[in-house]
């Protein structure tokens, strides 16, 4: 009993102590092509207005018509779970039940494609801008995957720019982000305390800075002009290829063969670090699912088997993955390179949904897991890249973060 009290003591005491950054989970190999597809038709990062409607698509490819649940949940601007209670952020109830699933049709792989709508009749609305995490669960209480998703409020106006890097020594790597804030009529707290900001490149929280601070404040702006705390590596434009029709070749698919399903294999690519930059439009990373002659390609789109092939020497201590938003960026067995020292390439093969998909290669060191994207496809200051800002506020005294702007912008327009 003395145990216990002392236990529950220390947790009044240090509640600090079991908040930790929140990760997405990674779904099983059953599960496939997660996007949300409430303002846009590509497969991305979702950030919502507060109203917008929410829905998440998934495929389930083991045919059994399972049941799936969703959880939401709030988090503060670091990840760590705010201390909203569910009724202050949720209109109704979730932990429901997924309803709206459908089989796939005229396929060779069968699957069953869910759709979750919010609101609806349990979940009647999201009340609260700032960070959310949609968790789905299967019958038996498992966690299946899950994804992050942000909710503004357009309360403030965000201005964007993207300059060249001012570091002399990497001015021809890197590109450097210029935000100006503008309060508009709102008196903010000291803002150096209660305003915070997110830069992502690119719909990938991998990469992201956050928490810059203003540097300076001109009448009802604030300012950020740092010369290298908010400066991104350029990269290079994704590798694509299309297989909208799987019965032929495709831009970027050499061949297509037929097994059990469809077999698409890709153009061997090859480095291009330390090789002249080649403009080539992309989808930053994103994916579209498409398929000629389908009338609806949430059930109707196909399967195949993509096979990814890249003309590089074997690394020692460190491992190639294929990157891409089709899995949210994350670094998983599926996606990993094998070594093939019978043709000298590195090879992978996995499902993915007919569509236009955009890829590159990273390499991961073993020892220290640090990623970089920059090693097999090169840093350039001339890359199209998409800058998304967010700008969070939490009051003095309040609970929780408020996300209160939304800024964009692309490279294109780049200056020194």
């Amino acid at each position: 009993m003395e145990k216990n009290f002392y236990s529950i003591l220390l947790l009044l005491l240090f509640p600090t102590i079991i908040l930790s950054q929140v990760e997405e989970v990674s779904p099983p190999d059953f599960i496939k092509t997660i996007k949300f597809k409430s303002n846009t038709t590509q497969g991305q990062l979702p950030i919502l207005k507060l109203g917008e409607p929410l829905v998440l698509e998934f495929d389930a490819l083991n045919a059994n018509e399972e049941d799936f649940y969703y959880v939401i949940e709030h988090f503060n601007f670091d990840w760590t779970p705010s201390i909203l209670v569910k009724g202050e952020y949720i209109r109704g109830l979730d932990n429901q039940r997924i309803l709206e699933y459908y089989n796939s049709f005229n396929t060779y792989q069968v699957y069953s494609h869910y759709k979750l709508k919010i609101p609806n009749i349990q979940t009647r609305g999201l009340l609260k801008s700032g960070n959310y995490m949609i968790s789905i669960y299967d019958e038996y209480d498992e966690l299946m995957f899950s994804r992050k998703f942000m909710i503004y409020e357009d309360l403030v106006n965000v201005g964007v720019r993207v300059k060249r890097s001012r570091d002399v020594k990497v001015i021809a790597e890197k590109q450097s982000i210029d935000m100006v804030v503008a309060t508009n009529s709102i008196n903010f707290n000291n803002p150096l305390e209660t305003i915070k900001t997110l830069i992502i490149q690119n719909n990938n929280l991998n990469t992201s800075i956050d928490n810059l601070k203003p540097q300076y404040t001109l009448g009802n702006e604030l300012i950020y002009r740092y010369d290298t705390e908010s400066a991104f590596w350029g990269g290079n434009e994704y590798f694509w290829f299309e297989n909208k029709d799987v019965r032929t070749s495709n831009v970027g698919v050499q061949f297509i063969d037929l097994k059990d399903i469809y077999q698409s294999y890709l153009y061997a690519n090859i480095p291009r670090t330390g090789r002249p930059y080649t403009y080539n439009p992309d989808l930053n990373g994103n994916f579209q699912v498409t398929a000629a002659d389908r009338l609806d390609t949430d059930v109707e789109a196909d399967y195949t088997m993509v096979h990814f092939s890249l003309l590089q020497e074997e690394l020692k201590d460190k491992d190639i993955y294929v990157y891409g938003n089709f899995n949210a960026f994350a670094i998983e067995p599926l996606t990993k390179m094998i070594f093939n020292s019978e043709n000298g390439n590195y090879e992978a093969s996995f499902r993915l949904k007919q569509g236009f998909y955009n890829y590159k290669y990273v390499v991961v060191d073993r020892k220290t897991r640090e990623l970089d994207e920059g090693a097999i496809s090169g840093d350039y200051w001339q890359t199209e890249n998409n800058y998304k800002v967010l700008v969070y506020y939490r009051d003095l005294g309040a609970r929780f973060d408020k996300l209160i702007g939304y800024g964009e912008a692309s490279s294109v327009d780049i200056s020194n």
